[in-house]
């Protein structure tokens, strides 16, 4: 593999660095934000198991 110059290198850093960002900051505020209607509508079957 032929060598990167620093400034490909740094640039590479910066890159991943601020996608990780963006992701976790969408990630929280998609958490935060979803309605919480989606706890009614679930429907738990519970089973008696008879051994």
């Amino acid at each position: 593999m032929p060598q990167m110059m620093p400034l490909s290198w740094t640039f590479l850093y910066f890159m991943f660095i601020t996608i990780t960002v963006v992701f976790s900051i969408m990630n929280y505020y998609l958490y935060i934000n979803k309605p919480k209607d989606y706890t009614k509508h679930i429907y738990i079957k519970k089973l008696n198991w008879k051994w």
